[in-house]
């Protein structure tokens, strides 16, 4: 697998992806050409061996299935990849226009999740997400349309150097004050922007009803460096893992149990949402694939303690100028290979039973892996693994990309790594693994 032409299709798969409701238009694009079937939660299921399908949540997280042609016999059991959809950014609010100084307009945001506020400076921006919209054609009907300005239209200006002369040396950012884009320094006036949001989807802005509008960092992805080791784009974390997975679960082969790949939305706001990891989104899916396959709770139960969850969210690279920051043999590079996070705490699912399963699927596969643990003396982020399980409670093990600038509004990491997720990962949905309290084994 050329890492080339997979990071020409990851670069791809990132600028259809502006927004989590884009990212999951561009998961379903994938899904509908290889053959899946649309499932609308609110209508009746049906559901066979051998079948195809996925049904979305809040237009922003998605998960899809395919069981195999004898999914319910012996080995009836589910193996599941996670990843996210959001990126950290700024979330346009709902009244969206400050005027002045003067004749400037100037965009209100603020944060959503922990970006690196530096990041966003003195860059073209745009704005992407989805608006709620009456439908004139249709009465007392309210209908969903995917927005993004295809155009520089948004730039958030640092304060020269002569203003502020503590800017390198630890400056402290306002998100009220600092974080502002400009939108207009006169041609445009209040109500500018929604006449913006309704010419791009040719309606009134009168019909505009509701907005989920997200900045948008329009620098375009880049594959860098003397021999292309370098893979550089906004969202890495975690677009890189959701094509990874994506890719890997369209392209695994499997007759003997039910293949699910999961992206959620909100992972970086705490996922507890009705469409994040912490919802009954999977379960709910679970239990319905479940049920139109005519098996019983009891063997639902009996199925997911035989089943086994990938979380695949990024990891931290060793920083090439900080590699103090990192533990001193605990620790991942970029193009070394798949990374397993372990946490005492549980900020991350991998015990030593999960470690032992995957590492040796990546062994047979010829798939290189690292480890990653932070620190003992600095606190850690946590990921999808342990908040799904608080609805779906299987055996799990997280994993990551090693990348750079993690939350940075451009992120960087390794060209070979997502070859080698692929491959893994694929290697994981093809593999039967029977499950039997604390001991597995590796079907063929």
């Amino acid at each position: 697998m050329d890492h080339i032409e997979i990071s020409k299709e990851l670069s791809a798969f990132i600028e259809e992806s502006p927004s989590m409701f884009h990212t999951v238009e561009a998961v379903r694009k994938r899904l509908d050409a290889a053959g899946f079937r649309y499932l609308p939660e609110t209508e009746r299921w049906d559901i066979e061996e051998g079948d195809r399908c996925y049904t979305v949540r809040n237009g922003s997280s998605i998960i899809a299935f395919r069981a195999g042609r004898s999914a319910s016999g012996e080995n009836y059991s589910f193996r599941i990849c996670a990843s996210h959809s959001d990126s950290p950014s700024y979330k346009v609010k709902a009244v969206p226009e400050l005027e002045g100084p003067g004749e400037y307009l100037r965009l209100n945001v603020e944060g959503y999740g922990g970006m690196i506020d530096s990041s966003w400076f003195d860059r073209p921006l745009s704005v992407a997400g989805r608006i709620l919209v009456r439908d004139c054609a249709r009465p007392h009907r309210i209908s969903t349309k995917l927005v993004y300005i295809d155009k520089d239209i948004l730039i958030i200006p640092n304060v020269a150097i002569h203003f502020n002369r503590e800017i390198n040396t630890g400056y402290k950012y306002n998100r009220q004050i600092d974080l502002c884009p400009l939108f207009s320094a006169g041609a445009l006036k209040k109500g500018a922007f929604d006449e913006m949001i309704a010419e791009r989807l040719d309606i009134d802005s009168e019909d505009i009803l509701g907005k989920d509008l997200f900045l948008v960092n329009r620098q375009k992805p880049s594959l860098w460096g003397h021999d292309g080791e370098f893979i550089s784009a906004p969202k890495m974390d975690d677009l890189q893992c959701a094509f990874a997975s994506l890719r890997a679960f369209i392209d695994a082969e499997n007759d003997s149990g039910i293949n699910v790949y999961c992206c959620f939305d909100n992972e970086e706001v705490g996922s507890n949402t009705k469409q994040g990891a912490m919802s009954t989104f999977l379960r709910d899916v679970l239990m319905r694939i479940n049920e139109r396959l005519g098996k019983t709770g009891e063997e639902y139960r009996r199925a997911v303690a035989g089943s086994f969850l990938v979380s695949c969210d990024n990891a931290h690279a060793v920083h090439p100028n900080h590699p103090g920051k990192t533990d001193d043999v605990n620790r991942a590079f970029m193009n070394k290979g798949i990374v397993i996070k372990e946490s005492a705490n549980q900020k991350y699912t991998t015990d030593a039973f999960s470690r032992a399963v995957f590492e040796e699927l990546c062994r047979e596969a010829d798939i290189p892996v690292q480890t990653f643990a932070n620190r003992s003396d600095s606190a850690g982020g946590s990921t999808l693994g342990n908040i799904s399980n608080m609805q779906v409670s299987l055996h799990s093990v997280d994993i990551g990309l090693a990348q750079l600038a993690m939350h940075s509004s451009y992120e960087t990491a390794g060209a070979m790594d997502t070859v080698y997720a692929i491959e893994g990962l694929k290697k994981f949905y093809e593999t039967d693994i029977l499950i039997e309290g604390m001991e597995a084994e590796l079907g063929r």
